[in-house]
């Protein structure tokens, strides 16, 4: 219904509490532990996306130096690394405001470990702590403010050069989830 928010979802997918993200960009490749312990709903739901290949074929479409780089807006699928860079709206709207068509519930006030240092990975969302779906970001510096209000999920373990050099408009080539102790 026009005016509705996205229902809140709850993934099916069962995490071990091994799990590393593999992001591989047009600058490189970044991988993550993921902390299912810290926030099971947020690792839970980014591996449900990156299995099923959600993430694939997507750009970073923000980009804020020394603060963070973003990217998993379904709306940039469609569009060339320019137009989005550019900020230009896409054929599926504009890149930033698009999502898996559902929202999760948010976890950093239940999440011991949420802490956004250099290279931790979180979940962006709206003025609503409950409406994060697709969309994340890495932390370019610490960003403690962010603390108190979203979901850390993972920290990355290498790459840390590669989100450093992440700008507006380039590629999310693929994200693959790996289980290692």
């Amino acid at each position: 219904m026009f005016g509705m928010p996205d229902p809140l979802y709850t993934p099916e997918y069962v995490c071990a509490g091994d799990e590393v993200a593999t992001v591989v960009t047009s600058k490189g490749t970044i991988r993550v532990r993921l902390d299912a312990e810290g926030a099971p709903i947020h690792v839970a739901n980014f591996c449900e996306l990156a299995m099923s290949g959600y993430y694939d074929g997507l750009k970073f479409h923000r980009y804020v130096p020394g603060f963070v780089i973003q990217g998993g807006c379904p709306n940039t699928r469609d569009m060339t690394s320019d137009e989005v860079a550019r900020g230009m709206r896409g054929p599926d709207g504009q890149p930033g405001t698009g999502g898996p068509g559902y929202r999760i519930v948010h976890e950093y006030d239940t999440n011991p470990r949420n802490s956004h240092d250099d290279g931790a990975l979180a979940m962006a969302r709206s003025s609503n702590p409950d409406s994060a779906g697709s969309q994340f970001y890495f932390c370019l510096g610490a960003q403690h403010m962010l603390d108190n209000d979203y979901t850390v999920f993972g920290q990355t373990i290498e790459g840390l050069d590669v989100i450093g050099a992440l700008r507006a408009g380039d590629d999310i080539e693929s994200i693959r989830i790996s289980h290692e102790a």
